[in-house]
């Protein structure tokens, strides 16, 4: 006998299933590429086809000569990122729908480009970090595996900005993220990496089953998965579907907080930051990030406007709630004298992801989301910098304490002065005082695109947690020109370290006193 629920589950179920194969039907009729434009896809391509050439490199490579592979990674993320050049003077799109050129899979527009460069430009500073912790022997590193897995990863991260449709960007978005939990694993006989790395993977297998669920809703209630033709069929979902694609925009939004770290999604990264290789632990502040935000804004802005009324108020509260969680557990560290430096940071990073967030959720509410977005662009740029600085002065003291805790870097001014000054400028931009101008004007540039949307109470927030952060950014600036306890031992520093110090010092430095060279991006168009 029937249950009475029957006739009206068949009823949505046929209409729901024909949909989904007169869509599945259509899409592969129109989904035969018109062209490849190779220059556009260069900077993505260069990097995973340099990953394979120092894979099959290592077979025939003997263990004394293996630091080859490194320089040839850093050669081959060098190389793509200088393929970005060609590509400054104008909108470029590929892969494009034989009936319709102006919906394509891979556009390389201002914000891909601008994306892309902190994207290769960070995998090139972590190469630099890399190319000595990789060579130390007790850190039990494979070195082909390691660069292999780095530049596929880069390679992921750099395509995801220019993908717009929604099965290039989970595509991308993968690429980007399962070699580099691997990379965090990869340090054999580590139980605190295995542990690391088992929280990594299973934060990013949730997040991508979330988004993939959403994203199934949307294709369902819409028919494509471009983010075009998203963003003008579903505003006009058949009745029976709404509730549908309203599922999918939930989901999909979830499944990007968990990428970006947001609260209360952040569990995995204190733990991930301390038990990675401190090069990695480096390469998922920046680029990890980038990934996540990248992937947030293409999906609200450009897919789903009409939906602003959804995600604009649920990323304001997540902004708010992301920057004082992180703060407040960056300042919780100081309640012990052996905290990490590494886990320090790990904490300023959920507090940054805050202030990243705020531009995307005014986003919803201005009459200008591009200058919103470029807002968070801006600021992504300057974090980029100075973060990969201050990772890089944590790879230099973590040579000889290998706890690398905070204590570890008082009186850093008597053996290394220049390596001190440099570590205390970083943090000063992470800060936002002077002379880290860059800082200053890039938080100054997010505060004003929340008044501007109307978002006063979420200005008032990032205010108060500035003023939070300024207390452990400060007592470790102080730490570091107190008086030393013991014998002030000098080392050397390894070239590859020295090369990631002066390119990010003179990024800092230059982006302080021409703040404009990226500050330009809030006030432009970048779609």
């Amino acid at each position: 006998m029937s249950s009475p629920a029957q006739p009206l589950t068949e009823s949505l179920s046929q209409p729901l299933a024909q949909s989904l194969a007169q869509n599945l039907a259509q899409n592969l009729a129109q989904n035969l590429v018109q062209s490849v434009d190779w220059l556009a896809i260069a900077p993505p391509t260069i990097a995973a086809v340099v990953g394979l050439v120092v894979l099959v490199t290592d077979l025939f490579v003997k263990d004394a000569r293996k630091s080859v592979l490194g320089w040839i990674s850093v050669a081959g993320l060098a190389a793509a990122a200088l393929m970005l050049l060609p590509l400054v003077n104008g909108d470029r799109s590929t892969f494009c729908l034989t009936g319709d050129a102006d919906v394509c899979s891979y556009t390389a527009d201002t914000f891909t480009l601008a994306i892309q460069l902190l994207v290769l430009g960070g995998a090139l500073l972590t190469a630099l970090l890399s190319v000595t912790a990789v060579k130390d022997a007790d850190r039990g590193l494979p070195e082909g595996e390691f660069w292999f897995l780095l530049l596929s990863s880069a390679a992921g991260a750099a395509l995801l900005p220019a993908s717009r449709d929604l099965a290039t960007l989970i595509v991308a978005l993968e690429v980007a993220s399962l070699p580099a939990f691997a990379l965090v694993g990869l340090r054999q006989g580590d139980r605190r990496s295995s542990e690391a790395a088992l929280k990594f993977f299973l934060s990013s297998v949730t997040a991508t089953a979330v988004s993939l669920m959403g994203i199934s809703f949307v294709y369902a209630s819409t028919g494509t998965l471009y983010l075009t033709q998203v963003a003008e069929r579903i505003q006009h979902v058949d009745g029976q579907l709404t509730t549908l694609a309203q599922t999918g925009v939930v989901l999909t939004l979830v499944g990007f907080a968990f990428k970006t770290a947001a609260v209360p999604f952040h569990f995995w990264v204190p733990d991930t930051y301390v038990g990675a290789p401190l090069p990695i632990a480096a390469y998922l502040s920046v680029i990890g990030k980038a990934v996540g935000f990248s992937g947030l804004i293409l999906v609200t802005v450009i897919a789903l406007p009409s939906y602003a009324d959804v995600w604009g108020p649920a990323l304001a509260a997540l902004a708010a709630l992301t920057m004082t969680v992180g703060n407040v557990g960056a300042l919780r560290q100081q309640a012990t004298r052996a905290y990490s430096a590494v886990r320090l940071l790990a904490w300023s990073s959920v507090g940054q992801a805050g202030y990243l967030l705020v531009p995307i959720a005014a986003a919803a509410y201005s009459d200008d989301p591009e200058r919103s977005i470029g807002s968070t662009v801006a600021y992504a740029l300057m974090y980029a910098a100075v973060n990969l600085g201050a990772f890089a002065v944590a790879a230099l003291v973590g040579r000889t304490r290998s706890l690398n805790r905070v204590a570890d870097y008082r009186g850093l001014y008597a053996s290394h002065p220049l390596t001190a000054l440099l570590l205390a400028f970083f943090l000063l931009c992470l800060a936002g005082l002077p002379p880290g101008i860059i800082g200053l004007f890039a938080k100054v540039t997010v505060f004003s695109a929340a008044v501007d949307a109307g978002l006063g109470w979420l200005a008032v927030v990032m205010a108060v947690n500035v003023v939070i952060a300024l207390f452990y950014y400060l007592q470790w600036t102080a730490l570091l020109f107190r008086a030393p306890e013991g014998e002030v031992v000098k080392h050397r520093v390894p070239l590859p370290l020295t090369a990631a110090l002066t390119v990010t010092a003179v990024l800092a430095v230059a982006l302080s006193g021409a703040p404009q060279l990226i500050l330009r991006f809030a006030g432009t168009g970048l779609f």
